[in-house]
């Protein structure tokens, strides 16, 4: 039995137990969130920012080199890393909510620097690049759950006579060799680097100046897709992008998901865009990419998007299994969507985005109730070794 002074200590000894492990257990910040900071550092991006949900749970987190100092009103989960190179020093911040849809942008103060300007913001609107495939895909794949078409339809079925020169045959292409890009079809934006305004019929026409690839093969061309928006307006009668918006926009309610058409400018609020030479490139006219990556988009947006699309609220399941198979193009590619077996063995589906001043990356689980959209404010992250690595953060499990 234990004496009158061991029980009068035990109350302290508790209490001294309950402490230590209080001051010694900080929560560290999610692995990806320390990943996001390289994007800055070794990928030299100006800012860069990740929106991940899990079920209802979000979290957001942003990064920016800041030239001289760290912002007035630091997160205290700030977590930065030196760039010996540059002499900037990253600042990440994170913040998490019950709600994808709860967040708002960072409060200006007055000490902003010249670097945290170019901040990115959770609610932004940003050029999403060829994650517009993934819309174009799904809307044709509706149509073929319709059957108001056929992925085995040849493209001269929709569009007769178009797709001829140089070797290229629209007569012996089909639907399907367009979404898994094994058409062997040039990429026009290789002639004009993403930077010619074109209407769809022009940007075929360059590429028909080039004998195609060997066809059967994945060789991945913007062209494709191109097509694919011609072939949405044969069909029905209506754009591409005013069928994206009545088939998948409007349902989903991304209310920050746009195709502007010719607009140059982004809607607010956005941050600002930046070449790989610094330059400003906020304003571009959406016609350079057209159908193969017109989209304007938000973080959030992206992630409901996936969510859907993979959980099966936009497709039937036989829609969605021909969506996921890749044997088309050899496992490197689907249709719209491609797979990534991440090192600790989980796969993950998604795409990614790349137009001037902008690159983002949307990854998900097969069943979509993990989705992650990263996304930096340039066109070039400069190791290419960095996006694996935060995807990997993200999705695998951390080792003690």
């Amino acid at each position: 039995m234990p004496t009158l002074r061991t029980l009068l200590a035990l109350p302290v000894c508790l209490t001294l137990l309950g402490l230590a492990p209080a001051a010694s257990t900080a929560p560290a910040p999610p692995a990806s969130d320390t990943a996001l900071t390289q994007l800055v550092t070794a990928g030299r991006a100006p800012a860069a920012a990740l929106l991940a949900d899990e079920d209802s749970v979000s979290r957001f987190a942003h990064a920016e080199a800041a030239a001289t100092s760290r912002s007035a009103h630091p997160s205290p989960s700030a977590a930065a890393t030196p760039d010996a190179a540059s002499g900037a020093e990253p600042r990440t911040t994170n913040s998490a909510t019950d709600s994808p849809t709860n967040g708002t942008a960072p409060a200006s103060n007055a000490g902003a620097t010249k670097a945290e300007a170019k901040a990115i913001h959770r609610t932004d609107h940003f050029r999403a690049g060829s994650i517009t495939k993934t819309f174009i895909a799904t809307v044709v794949l509706q149509l073929a759950a319709e059957n108001r078409l056929s992925l085995s339809d040849t493209v001269d079925a929709h569009l007769p006579g178009l797709v001829r020169g140089a070797g290229n045959d629209g007569r012996a292409l089909t639907l399907r060799a367009l979404l898994a890009h094994t058409s062997g079809l040039a990429d026009f934006t290789a002639d004009t680097s993403g930077a010619v305004p074109l209407t769809p019929v022009e940007a075929v026409r360059i590429a028909l100046t080039h004998p195609p690839a060997d066809r059967g093969r994945f060789a991945y061309s913007n062209t494709n897709y191109a097509l694919l928006g011609m072939v949405v307006e044969q069909v029905t009668g209506h754009s591409y992008a005013a069928e994206a918006e009545r088939r998948v926009i409007a349902p989903l309610h991304l209310k920050g998901t746009s195709f502007p058409g010719a607009r140059r400018s982004l809607p607010e609020p956005h941050g600002r865009a930046y070449a790989t030479d610094g330059s400003d490139v906020t304003d571009l006219d959406p016609r350079v990419a057209g159908a193969a990556g017109e989209l304007v988009t938000t973080l959030a947006d992206l992630n409901r998007f996936y969510a859907a699309l993979l959980r099966g609220d936009l497709l039937p399941p036989r829609q969605l299994r021909e969506m996921l198979d890749t044997r088309a193009a050899h496992g490197s590619y689907g249709i719209g969507l491609y797979p990534v077996k991440l090192p600790c063995g989980t796969t993950v589906w998604g795409h990614n985005g790349r137009i001037t001043g902008s690159y983002v990356r949307t990854a998900a689980t097969r069943d979509g109730r993990r989705v992650l959209t990263f996304r930096v404010n340039t066109d070039a992250i400069a190791d290419p070794d960095l996006e694996p690595a935060l995807l990997a953060a993200e999705f695998c499990p951390r080792t003690p």
